[in-house]
Protein backbone atom coordinates (compact mmCIF):
# COMPACT_ATOMS: atom_id res chain seq x y z
CA UNK A 1 0.00 0.00 0.00
CA UNK A 2 1.20 3.34 -0.83
CA UNK A 3 0.76 5.92 1.54
CA UNK A 4 2.04 9.12 0.77
CA UNK A 5 -0.97 11.52 0.72
CA UNK A 6 -3.23 9.43 3.22
CA UNK A 7 -4.84 11.03 5.92
CA UNK A 8 -4.60 8.78 9.51
CA UNK A 9 -5.96 9.69 12.98
CA UNK A 10 -3.58 8.73 15.80
CA UNK A 11 -5.32 8.62 19.68
CA UNK A 12 -3.05 8.83 22.53
CA UNK A 13 -0.29 10.80 20.20
CA UNK A 14 0.79 13.62 23.02
CA UNK A 15 3.93 11.12 23.85
CA UNK A 16 5.65 7.81 23.82
CA UNK A 17 4.08 4.74 21.12
CA UNK A 18 1.16 7.28 19.75
CA UNK A 19 3.33 9.90 19.00
CA UNK A 20 6.10 7.57 17.52
CA UNK A 21 3.38 6.29 15.08
CA UNK A 22 2.49 9.63 13.70
CA UNK A 23 5.81 10.88 13.38
CA UNK A 24 6.95 7.90 11.18
CA UNK A 25 3.42 8.00 9.40
CA UNK A 26 4.39 11.74 8.52
CA UNK A 27 7.98 11.14 7.03
CA UNK A 28 6.14 8.55 4.95
CA UNK A 29 4.55 11.31 3.73
CA UNK A 30 0.92 10.73 5.58
CA UNK A 31 -0.85 14.07 6.84
CA UNK A 32 -1.89 13.10 10.37
CA UNK A 33 -4.16 14.13 12.53
CA UNK A 34 -3.13 13.47 16.50
CA UNK A 35 -5.85 13.13 19.53
CA UNK A 36 -4.55 14.20 22.76
CA UNK A 37 -5.79 14.64 26.56
CA UNK A 38 -4.05 14.46 29.16
CA UNK A 39 -0.42 15.19 29.75
CA UNK A 40 -0.37 18.98 28.25
CA UNK A 41 3.28 18.72 29.89
CA UNK A 42 4.56 17.28 26.28
CA UNK A 43 2.29 19.42 24.12
CA UNK A 44 4.74 21.97 23.13
CA UNK A 45 7.36 19.00 21.96
CA UNK A 46 4.67 17.54 20.09
CA UNK A 47 4.15 20.71 18.32
CA UNK A 48 8.04 21.01 17.88
CA UNK A 49 8.13 17.81 16.61
CA UNK A 50 5.84 17.78 13.76
CA UNK A 51 6.51 21.15 12.81
CA UNK A 52 9.55 19.73 11.88
CA UNK A 53 8.46 17.05 9.85
CA UNK A 54 6.64 19.77 7.17
CA UNK A 55 4.15 17.69 6.73
CA UNK A 56 0.42 18.89 6.70
CA UNK A 57 -1.02 17.69 10.50
CA UNK A 58 -3.62 18.67 12.99
CA UNK A 59 -3.59 18.26 16.81
CA UNK A 60 -6.94 18.48 18.59
CA UNK A 61 -7.35 17.65 22.59
CA UNK A 62 -10.37 15.59 22.98
CA UNK A 63 -12.27 13.68 25.66
CA UNK A 64 -12.95 10.66 23.84
CA UNK A 65 -14.65 9.34 27.37
CA UNK A 66 -17.12 11.91 26.48
CA UNK A 67 -18.70 9.62 23.37
CA UNK A 68 -20.73 12.68 21.84
CA UNK A 69 -17.28 14.17 21.42
CA UNK A 70 -16.15 11.38 18.89
CA UNK A 71 -17.75 12.02 16.09
CA UNK A 72 -16.79 15.71 16.39
CA UNK A 73 -13.43 14.34 16.28
CA UNK A 74 -13.39 12.57 13.54
CA UNK A 75 -15.49 15.23 11.70
CA UNK A 76 -12.91 17.86 12.37
CA UNK A 77 -10.25 15.62 10.39
CA UNK A 78 -12.18 14.41 7.65
CA UNK A 79 -13.01 18.87 7.33
CA UNK A 80 -9.27 19.33 8.06
CA UNK A 81 -7.94 17.04 5.47
CA UNK A 82 -11.10 15.94 3.10
CA UNK A 83 -11.04 11.92 4.07
CA UNK A 84 -9.53 9.43 6.71
CA UNK A 85 -7.74 6.45 5.45
CA UNK A 86 -6.23 5.10 8.84
CA UNK A 87 -7.25 4.85 12.00
CA UNK A 88 -4.24 3.76 15.18
CA UNK A 89 -6.94 3.12 17.86
CA UNK A 90 -4.36 3.77 21.28
CA UNK A 91 -6.11 4.87 24.11
CA UNK A 92 -6.22 2.79 27.33
CA UNK A 93 -6.05 3.82 31.09
CA UNK A 94 -3.53 0.76 31.84
CA UNK A 95 -3.69 -1.32 34.58
CA UNK A 96 -1.05 -1.08 37.47
CA UNK A 97 -2.05 -2.88 40.87
CA UNK A 98 1.26 -1.63 41.98
CA UNK A 99 0.04 1.79 41.87
CA UNK A 100 -3.60 1.65 41.83
CA UNK A 101 -4.23 -1.32 44.30
CA UNK A 102 -7.22 -3.34 44.08
CA UNK A 103 -9.94 -1.55 41.74
CA UNK A 104 -12.61 -0.09 43.12
CA UNK A 105 -15.86 0.33 41.08
CA UNK A 106 -14.91 3.83 39.56
CA UNK A 107 -11.56 2.23 38.74
CA UNK A 108 -12.95 -0.50 36.85
CA UNK A 109 -15.79 1.80 34.99
CA UNK A 110 -13.11 4.15 34.16
CA UNK A 111 -10.80 1.32 32.94
CA UNK A 112 -13.78 -0.01 30.38
CA UNK A 113 -14.66 3.44 29.49
CA UNK A 114 -10.78 3.56 28.41
CA UNK A 115 -9.30 0.79 27.20
CA UNK A 116 -12.33 -0.92 25.47
CA UNK A 117 -15.51 1.66 24.97
CA UNK A 118 -13.52 4.10 23.47
CA UNK A 119 -12.01 2.81 20.58
CA UNK A 120 -15.96 1.37 19.68
CA UNK A 121 -17.37 4.59 19.25
CA UNK A 122 -13.62 5.96 17.17
CA UNK A 123 -14.25 2.39 14.91
CA UNK A 124 -18.10 3.46 14.35
CA UNK A 125 -17.78 6.93 13.93
CA UNK A 126 -14.47 6.33 11.41
CA UNK A 127 -15.97 3.81 9.45
CA UNK A 128 -17.95 5.38 6.89
CA UNK A 129 -15.02 7.95 5.88
CA UNK A 130 -12.56 4.53 5.83
CA UNK A 131 -14.70 2.31 3.89
CA UNK A 132 -15.07 5.68 1.36
CA UNK A 133 -10.89 5.71 1.36
CA UNK A 134 -11.49 2.23 -0.40
CA UNK A 135 -8.18 0.69 1.01
CA UNK A 136 -8.80 2.02 4.83
CA UNK A 137 -6.57 0.97 7.76
CA UNK A 138 -7.30 0.25 11.51
CA UNK A 139 -4.85 -0.87 14.04
CA UNK A 140 -5.73 -1.53 17.34
CA UNK A 141 -3.40 -1.24 20.20
CA UNK A 142 -3.87 -3.97 22.56
CA UNK A 143 -2.07 -5.35 25.59
CA UNK A 144 -0.67 -9.17 26.19
CA UNK A 145 -3.34 -8.29 29.13
CA UNK A 146 -5.73 -10.14 27.35
CA UNK A 147 -4.03 -13.45 27.87
CA UNK A 148 -1.75 -13.18 30.93
CA UNK A 149 -4.14 -11.56 32.95
CA UNK A 150 -2.85 -11.16 37.22
CA UNK A 151 -0.41 -14.06 36.88
CA UNK A 152 3.39 -14.53 36.96
CA UNK A 153 5.70 -11.56 37.07
CA UNK A 154 2.87 -9.68 35.73
CA UNK A 155 0.64 -9.95 38.76
CA UNK A 156 2.09 -6.40 39.75
CA UNK A 157 1.62 -5.03 36.51
CA UNK A 158 -1.99 -5.94 34.55
CA UNK A 159 -5.38 -5.68 37.12
CA UNK A 160 -8.38 -7.75 36.21
CA UNK A 161 -9.90 -4.86 34.44
CA UNK A 162 -7.09 -4.19 32.37
CA UNK A 163 -7.00 -7.74 31.71
CA UNK A 164 -10.74 -7.68 30.69
CA UNK A 165 -10.49 -4.83 28.52
CA UNK A 166 -7.87 -6.30 26.32
CA UNK A 167 -9.54 -9.22 25.60
CA UNK A 168 -12.53 -7.62 24.70
CA UNK A 169 -10.30 -5.91 22.25
CA UNK A 170 -9.27 -8.95 20.33
CA UNK A 171 -13.32 -9.83 19.95
CA UNK A 172 -13.80 -6.25 18.57
CA UNK A 173 -11.03 -6.22 16.03
CA UNK A 174 -12.52 -10.09 14.80
CA UNK A 175 -15.75 -8.05 14.44
CA UNK A 176 -14.82 -5.59 12.55
CA UNK A 177 -12.63 -6.87 10.15
CA UNK A 178 -15.92 -8.85 9.07
CA UNK A 179 -18.12 -5.36 8.96
CA UNK A 180 -14.88 -3.65 7.01
CA UNK A 181 -14.54 -6.28 4.68
CA UNK A 182 -13.47 -5.91 1.77
CA UNK A 183 -13.03 -2.10 1.85
CA UNK A 184 -11.19 -1.72 5.18
CA UNK A 185 -8.15 -4.08 7.09
CA UNK A 186 -8.69 -4.00 10.61
CA UNK A 187 -5.81 -5.89 12.79
CA UNK A 188 -4.29 -5.63 16.12
CA UNK A 189 -0.80 -5.17 17.90
CA UNK A 190 -0.88 -6.64 21.39
CA UNK A 191 1.95 -5.24 23.41
CA UNK A 192 4.10 -6.75 25.92
CA UNK A 193 6.02 -4.64 27.83
CA UNK A 194 7.43 -1.65 26.17
CA UNK A 195 9.87 1.41 27.22
CA UNK A 196 6.43 3.72 27.76
CA UNK A 197 3.81 1.51 28.10
CA UNK A 198 4.19 -0.73 31.47
CA UNK A 199 8.25 -0.48 31.15
CA UNK A 200 10.87 2.07 32.00
CA UNK A 201 9.23 4.72 31.21
CA UNK A 202 6.45 4.85 33.49
CA UNK A 203 5.72 5.57 36.90
CA UNK A 204 4.46 2.09 37.73
CA UNK A 205 7.68 0.41 36.75
CA UNK A 206 9.82 2.99 38.91
CA UNK A 207 7.42 1.68 42.22
CA UNK A 208 8.89 -2.37 41.18
CA UNK A 209 11.92 -3.72 42.72
CA UNK A 210 15.11 -4.60 41.26
CA UNK A 211 14.12 -8.39 41.59
CA UNK A 212 10.88 -8.02 39.91
CA UNK A 213 11.79 -5.76 36.69
CA UNK A 214 14.56 -8.70 36.08
CA UNK A 215 11.98 -11.22 36.48
CA UNK A 216 9.60 -9.54 33.98
CA UNK A 217 13.06 -9.47 31.78
CA UNK A 218 13.83 -13.03 32.42
CA UNK A 219 10.66 -14.22 31.63
CA UNK A 220 11.09 -12.46 28.00
CA UNK A 221 12.23 -15.00 25.43
CA UNK A 222 14.25 -12.26 24.18
CA UNK A 223 15.23 -10.95 27.15
CA UNK A 224 14.20 -7.33 27.02
CA UNK A 225 11.45 -4.42 27.29
CA UNK A 226 10.41 -3.57 23.47
CA UNK A 227 10.93 -0.18 21.97
CA UNK A 228 8.72 2.53 20.33
CA UNK A 229 10.41 1.70 17.06
CA UNK A 230 9.57 -1.85 17.51
CA UNK A 231 6.31 -0.83 17.82
CA UNK A 232 6.88 1.72 14.63
CA UNK A 233 7.89 -0.99 12.60
CA UNK A 234 5.09 -3.16 13.34
CA UNK A 235 2.36 -0.54 12.67
CA UNK A 236 4.42 0.15 8.90
CA UNK A 237 4.53 -3.69 8.26
CA UNK A 238 0.84 -3.90 8.79
CA UNK A 239 -0.36 -0.73 6.75
CA UNK A 240 1.79 -0.90 3.87
CA UNK A 241 3.40 -4.74 3.70
CA UNK A 242 0.52 -6.68 4.66
CA UNK A 243 -2.50 -6.12 1.93
CA UNK A 244 -4.23 -9.42 2.40
CA UNK A 245 -3.90 -9.37 6.33
CA UNK A 246 -7.29 -8.58 8.31
CA UNK A 247 -8.82 -9.52 11.87
CA UNK A 248 -5.20 -10.78 12.49
CA UNK A 249 -4.01 -10.24 15.88
CA UNK A 250 -0.03 -9.55 15.70
CA UNK A 251 1.82 -10.46 18.99
CA UNK A 252 4.67 -7.97 19.50
CA UNK A 253 6.37 -9.26 23.29
CA UNK A 254 9.55 -10.66 22.80
CA UNK A 255 8.15 -13.66 23.88
CA UNK A 256 6.96 -12.83 27.04
CA UNK A 257 3.67 -15.11 26.76
CA UNK A 258 5.87 -18.11 25.76
CA UNK A 259 7.38 -17.58 29.30
CA UNK A 260 11.34 -17.34 29.67
CA UNK A 261 11.65 -21.18 30.66
CA UNK A 262 14.29 -23.73 28.39
CA UNK A 263 12.95 -26.29 25.86
CA UNK A 264 14.17 -29.30 28.12
CA UNK A 265 16.10 -32.29 26.04
CA UNK A 266 14.17 -34.70 24.36
CA UNK A 267 14.12 -37.59 26.43
CA UNK A 268 15.72 -41.42 24.79
CA UNK A 269 12.11 -43.19 24.99
CA UNK A 270 11.37 -46.67 25.91
CA UNK A 271 11.36 -48.35 22.38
Amino acid sequence: MKITGKVALVLGAVKGIGKGIGLALAKDGVKVALNYFDWEESLDELKQDFAATGQDHLIVRTDLLKTEKISELVDKVVQHFGRLDILINNIERGGWPVVHGSYVKEQWDLEMETTLRAKQWVFDAALPHLEASGDGVVINLSSIAGIVGRSGPAGYIFNDGYAAANRGISLLTETWARVGAPQVRVNEIMLGFVETRHGPGTRGWKMLSEDHKQALIDHTLLGRIGTIEDVVRAVGYIIKDAPFMTGSVLRLDGGYVLGGEEVTPMPPGIL
